[in-house]
């Protein structure tokens, strides 16, 4: 309770908002850069370092230009850029571009146990950014940004792709982009504050959890479509709350939202349990039994390659790939940021530009490109952990034991 008055979000609903623990109801936001259509982070800084990449949408820093003003992190209202005092420099995640640019999933999503993460490309008219953040009404700020965004399947944004030198790929990539689906296909997706009007990219599906046990509660059917509507307005975490999340404070598109995941619950529990799916559960919002279908394998059961649908840089578009990054860019020494040393300790990484001794440069030849886990040819050498399958000592971890008789074991 002593915490809550320092909520921005909780003082505009704590009329709602029940403190008692029993009645209360965590969930996880992951939150990273937003990599913004409008980034505030990019206007705020004095020296221009800040940019957003033509080719994919990615928010960098050069860290060339970057003088450390630090500018940068007051302006971004999502506190996701971070100042590196060992180098001097801001920085903030990457999107690990150099695995976008290949193809590959950056390594959060890759890495994330619940499979919650989905990457795909959306089409968008740059030429609509302003005037979709610039509309008044905050209220208006969800349907401003969707309206930005270009169907990939109109033949008219096909041929303007065209001419506007997309390669066909990447249209037809934009076309199985689950991000699309969930925006605009299912509109069950959301921005996080949009009332900042920064035109966030990273949105979210509003957590529907706690809706079956608080109807369970009461011993009526916690699956039952016509149940699940009504108890969403009873949810421990308030629409309200949701709402000044995603909504810029607009109940209606979350509670929509919430209906349409509780809809989806519901018809896929008659298939599942070998009955026929009632089509009446699928129009009461607003969807068909095939839409329905194609949300719920997108949210349950897609493969990978249906969450992440990225398309790979096109070698006449990217002069120096950087597909040998293997790990997430805030990482490295000195981080959280692009700055320190490459995925192989000191000496590696394009960044490395100061001189090497002929040694140094030797034996970090040998202990990058060894196929054991020491050098073998000197026990006095650094171990190599990447070839380390983390089972038992590796051999020139330790130096050798001396027996007591003088042997060495």
């Amino acid at each position: 309770p002593e915490l809550a008055p320092q909520d921005p979000v909780l003082r505009k609903v704590s009329d709602k908002v029940k403190l008692e623990f029993e009645q209360t109801f965590m969930f996880y936001l992951p939150r990273i850069c937003e990599h913004c259509l409008n980034p505030s982070c990019a206007a705020s800084c004095p020296s221009g370092a800040i940019y957003k990449r033509e080719e994919d949408g990615i928010v960098l820093v050069d860290q060339d230009k970057c003088r450390g003003w630090r500018k940068c992190i007051t302006g971004c209202p999502y506190k996701k850029i971070y100042f590196n005092h060992r180098t001097g420099k801001a920085e903030k995640c990457t999107f690990c571009y150099p695995r976008i640019e290949v193809g590959l999933p950056t390594v959060c999503s890759e890495t994330c146990v619940g499979r919650l993460r989905y990457i795909g490309l959306v089409l968008y008219d740059e030429d609509r950014v302003l005037e979709a953040a610039s509309v008044a009404d905050e209220h208006e700020l969800l349907a401003a940004q969707r309206s930005v965004f270009l169907d990939p399947n109109d033949p008219e944004v096909q041929e303007a792709a065209r001419e506007a030198g997309i390669p066909r790929d990447w249209v037809e990539a934009a076309q199985r982009s689950p991000i699309w689906k969930l925006i605009n296909d299912y509109e069950v997706a959301l921005p996080l504050h949009p009332e900042y009007r920064t035109m966030p990219m990273v949105w979210y599906i509003p957590p529907l959890s706690p809706v079956v046990d608080v109807v369970s509660e009461t011993g009526e059917d916690g699956e039952d479509a016509g149940n699940l509507f009504a108890a969403i307005d009873t949810l421990r975490i308030p629409v309200e709350y949701l709402a000044e999340l995603f909504t810029a404070g607009d109940t209606e598109p979350v509670t929509d939202v919430l209906k349409r995941l509780a809809a989806m619950r519901s018809y896929m529990r008659d298939i599942s349990m070998g009955r026929d799916g009632n089509p009446d559960i699928p129009a009461s919002v607003g969807m068909d039994e095939g839409t329905m279908k194609e949300m719920y394998r997108l949210l349950a059961i897609a493969k990978y390659d249906e969450r992440y649908v990225i398309p790979a840089q096109h070698a006449e578009q990217a002069h120096a790939l950087e597909e040998t990054a293997t790990e997430c860019s805030l990482n490295y020494e000195g981080g959280p940021g692009m700055g320190g040393s490459g995925p192989f300790g000191e000496g590696s990484g394009s960044s490395f530009a100061e001189p090497v001794a002929v040694e140094n440069f030797q034996m970090l030849q040998r202990r990058q490109t060894a196929d054991t886990v020491a050098d073998p040819s000197s026990r006095k050498a650094k171990v190599n952990l990447l070839n380390w399958d983390g089972r038992g000592v590796p051999p020139g971890l330790f130096p050798p034991r001396v027996d007591d008789d003088g042997g060495s074991s």
